[in-house]
């Protein structure tokens, strides 16, 4: 009976540090995206860096850019599983280099994906152009599950299950891609549904904030049965 006991402790008391390091997890989750938010609204409202020597940096800092440069003869790159409100589709990103920097991918908008999971035939911008908005990360990757780029129509199109420039750079013989991507701006006329939204397909830092309360009263919940068998008198 003794044994019994401490083994339904011991399993208990796993339950409660488990549930706990989930709410702490959760909690931390938060707060990184509420950091995000904060740093893109100072990247906004600063003064526009030069796009060329910005692509070349290293760093997870979201940047506010423009400059000119050209779209280079690449196909379009599909990432799947994109959210525009609760509608579900994908987004298209297409290289491009600007003048003096690192061929980058830019986000140029959602699209939404019919019933048969056919991919649009939208196809990338060609030529000059002058683009402006934020360079940030690319999308943030879940589990990696599987391969995460596959080539449709002989090539003509590209799928990506996640966004991993050095990926798409070695699949399309490219000497490299810059480590971020560009989100651009609304306001330019090319492209498709987009805004500026960093957190457009993911959870929010309230949505973070209330999984962990979740966690924590299933952790407390746990620690209540727990003591309750515990002390229990026995017949």
């Amino acid at each position: 009976m003794v044994k019994r006991r401490v083994l339904l402790a011991a399993f208990g008391l796993c339950l409660v540090l488990g549930f706990s390091a989930l709410g702490r997890w959760q909690l931390g989750r938060g707060v990184e995206k509420e950091a995000m938010l904060a740093e893109a609204a100072a990247a906004l409202a600063a003064p526009a860096r030069p796009l060329g020597p910005a692509s070349a940096q290293a760093g997870e800092e979201a940047l506010k850019v423009s400059g000119a440069g050209r779209f280079l003869d690449t196909p379009p790159l599909w990432l799947d599983n994109q959210r525009r409100g609760q509608r579900v589709g994908v987004r298209l990103y297409c290289a491009f280099a600007p003048e003096g920097g690192t061929p980058l991918l830019v986000d140029l908008g959602w699209l939404p994906l019919a019933g048969d999971r056919a991919l649009p035939m939208e196809g990338c911008p060609q030529g000059a152009a002058t683009l402006a908005g934020l360079l940030v990360p690319p999308p943030a990757v879940g589990l990696r599950l599987g391969p995460g780029l596959e080539a449709r129509d002989d090539g003509a199109r590209w799928l990506a299950m996640r966004l991993e420039p050095a990926a798409v750079a070695a699949a399309w013989q490219l000497p490299a891609l810059a480590p971020r991507v560009l989100r651009l701006d609304p306001a330019l006329p090319l492209g498709h549904e987009r805004d500026l939204e960093l957190l457009a397909n993911t959870l929010s830092p309230d949505k973070h904030r209330g999984y962990a309360l979740q966690w924590f009263g299933l952790a407390a919940a746990a620690a209540a049965i727990t003591l309750l068998l515990w002390f229990r008198k026995r017949p």
